[in-house]
């Protein structure tokens, strides 16, 4: 004997071997025996084979008019033999009874299954939905057909193109568009980032990049509210004989710092580092506070930046020169002789500023002997730098003493062998950049004294009001690290932990309220510290195990990565271009890493690393045939034409300036398509 069974939404047949009350052990044509349970066997017989059975079964089936079969069904809860013999005739045979089951049971939306074998018929409303419904997803096929068919043959259709940053990052898998772009890639055999940019969906490399930032992290657009910046309510004092002056290059608008120097000659020095006040007017939640907090940083690129704050908000706090400025001002006392540091203070108050010096436009005269001989004159020095040459003496010299303090701490000297680049964007002027313009990239050393003076009393003051919040229990956003062991890498945190790249015992980003909302927060958590002292704690916006400073923290992180990563991609975007403009097709490069079945190089003269082929010697120079440019994965490639010298043994990651950081070299994008997605619909798509 034989049976029909049911068996994990599918029908099965088989011969039976042995039965019991409850079940049978039933043999299928493959030769697998399996245990069926009675309830789940839904026709029994002689001949022909289930095979046989089940196949004339389904070309009947597919043959039924489902419509037809819906009126002729009974009322109420029936079996499908009783549709057969109502459909086909009164005694319908096996094959019959079969496609009469097989129909049922594969049109949900007309018949409801009632039990094993048994149905009941679906409102005829919900008929009518159903088939509206299949018709929709008839007519959706048909749309995605004809777009693969568009994309195949170099045509992008317009609502593929209008989504075509949520189809390759952040796509939903059952959109036509997305079913289309895979259909399309499927039959192309062409990688789906190659076909769209064949079709026409990306008009231009550098509109890519940026169109794709925007989308992942300002969906928005990059438009602030209308938003008025609040007064400082504070009653400021005046800060009393201070002559302060930012040093920023010519770019910046953000200008958070200026510094001062009082006492020279006297044997004891103040140095003031005044920081741009915001926290004294903003307020946690307010407007504004919560633009700030939905960007998290500036973000900078070549020709181009995306201010956290409005302009309208910065041009209020920034430390522009010709007035009193409001800031919060860390006072550090040294010895003139010995540059011993004897005391810190914090005061709130207004600090006259009195230049805005430009490094770009002092480098060539503020040297290192122009700083430390003051019987060198330098051609054309500016009346700003020759009115602060005492000060920024002093402070050059100073600077040099707290770095050699930090690197006997560090353990090691900070190594500034690699320039920084600079790139210029030739009639740009602030606008949005499009792609297409002429670049410019010049160098400047890492270390040069004016970077040296700034940077050097940035981490004076972040260390000291680091150190200062710990000490009094307030908490704070932190930069830490725990040695420079390999694979030690800056974390963020809440506690006042050692920063061992630095060199010191904490580190706080307080110094950029205008750019960083770290530093904004901080700088709200230093304020209640200078007001309140001992008491700090209980009065600071944030307390300690403050889940929303945790918030902060996380969001910033990420933020401030993304950021970063994008700043770094488009510095190898202009790099690549200017390599097209210049006709540059060889490089003098040196090897930084050893790679599987190559290495990769750093170019001597530009901000550039990329792979080439062959195994080579860390430390080795070579010059370098560029391969092909890929401006939409940002990648490029070199051939090795001859070694220039030979490595320096034991060359190490400091020597090589790498200081033990791995480099990350731009490649092929990771996108969110999936050529294996199924063509199951959405119910089995659905994500659990």
């Amino acid at each position: 004997m034989f049976v029909l069974f049911e068996e994990a939404g599918k029908y099965l047949g088989g011969r039976v071997l042995s039965e019991a009350e409850a079940s049978a052990q039933v043999e299928l044509d493959t030769g697998k025996r399996v245990k069926v349970k009675g309830a789940n066997i839904v026709l029994r017989f002689e001949k022909p084979s289930p095979a046989d059975l089940i196949a004339e079964g389904r070309a009947l089936a597919a043959g039924m008019d489902l419509d037809l079969a819906w009126e002729f069904a009974p009322e109420g809860e029936f079996g499908f033999a009783e549709l057969a013999a109502e459909y086909f005739s009164e005694k319908p045979s096996l094959a019959q009874q079969a496609a009469a089951l097989f129909a049922l049971f594969e049109a949900p939306h007309y018949f409801r299954r009632a039990g094993k074998g048994r149905f009941k018929k679906a409102p005829a409303e919900i008929v009518q939905q159903a088939l509206a419904a299949i018709e929709k997803k008839k007519a959706i096929q048909a749309q995605i057909a004809e777009w693969a068919a568009q994309l195949a043959e170099g045509v992008c259709p317009a609502p593929v193109r209008e989504q075509l940053y949520k189809i390759l990052f952040r796509p939903d898998k059952n959109a036509p568009e997305y079913k289309a772009v895979v259909e399309a890639a499927r039959a192309t055999q062409r990688p789906p980032l190659d076909l769209l940019e064949r079709a026409g969906a990306i008009d231009s490399p550098y509109q890519f990049h940026w169109r794709r930032f925007l989308f992942e992290n300002f969906p928005k657009g990059t438009g602030f509210p209308a938003l008025a910046a609040p007064a400082i309510a504070d009653d400021l004092p005046l800060a009393e004989g201070v002559q302060a002056f930012s040093i920023d290059d010519s770019q910046t608008t953000e200008i958070d710092d200026a510094l001062s120097v009082q006492g020279l000659g006297s044997g004891t020095v103040t140095v003031g580092i005044h920081i741009a006040a915001p926290a004294l007017a903003l307020t946690p939640g307010s407007p504004i506070d919560n633009v700030a907090r939905a960007r998290m940083s500036t973000v900078y690129m070549p020709g181009y930046k995306i201010t956290m704050l409005p302009d309208e908000v910065v041009d209020t706090y920034t430390l522009l020169e010709g007035g009193d400025r409001p800031a919060v001002s860390l006072y550090a006392r040294f010895d003139e002789a010995t540059l011993e540091l004897q005391g810190t203070e914090t005061k709130l108050e207004r600090v006259p500023i009195v230049a805005n010096l430009r490094h770009d436009q002092l480098d060539t005269v503020v040297t290192q002997q122009w700083l430390e001989d003051a019987a060198f004159n330098a051609d054309s020095t500016p009346d700003a730098a020759a009115r602060m040459r005492a000060p920024l003496s002093f402070l050059f010299r100073l600077a040099k003493q707290l770095k050699a303090q930090r690197e006997v701490v560090r353990g090691k000297p900070e190594s500034f062998n690699r320039p920084d680049y600079n790139f210029r964007l030739v009639g740009n002027d602030g606008a949005e950049p499009t792609g297409g313009e002429q670049v410019q990239i010049s160098t400047r050393q890492r270390g040069a004294p004016l970077d040296l003076i700034v940077s050097e009393a940035m981490i004076l003051a972040n260390s000291s009001w680091g150190g200062w919040l710990g000490e009094l229990g307030v908490p704070g956003l932190y930069r830490s690290q725990a040695s420079l062991a390999p694979g030690i890498k800056v974390r963020m945190g809440t506690r006042a932990l050692p920063h061992a790249g630095l060199g010191v015992k904490s580190y706080a980003w307080s110094t950029s309220p205008l750019r960083r909302y770290t530093d904004l927060v901080n700088q709200w958590q230093i304020i209640a510290a200078a007001r309140h002292g001992k008491t700090a704690a209980l009065a600071a916006p944030f307390k300690p195990k403050d889940a929303d400073l945790f918030s902060i923290l996380s969001g910033f992180d990420a933020a401030y990565t993304a950021y970063n990563a994008y700043q770094g991609g488009m510095e190898r975007f202009w790099t690549l271009k200017y390599l097209q403009q210049q006709g540059i097709t060889e490089l003098e490069a040196t090897v930084i890493k050893d790679m599987p079945n190559g290495a990769l190089v750093r170019a001597d003269t530009l901000p550039l690393v990329f792979p080439v082929a062959g195994q080579q010697e860390r430390g080795a120079r070579l010059r370098v045939k560029l391969g092909e440019i890929d401006e939409i994965a940002l990648d490029v490639s070199g051939t090795v034409l001859e070694r220039l010298d030979a490595p320096k043994a034991g060359a190490s990651a400091e020597e090589e300036g790498d200081d033990g950081e791995e480099e990350v070299v731009a490649g092929p994008i990771a996108i969110a398509v999936d050529l294996n997605d199924s063509e199951a619909g959405p119910e089995e798509n659905t994500p659990a």
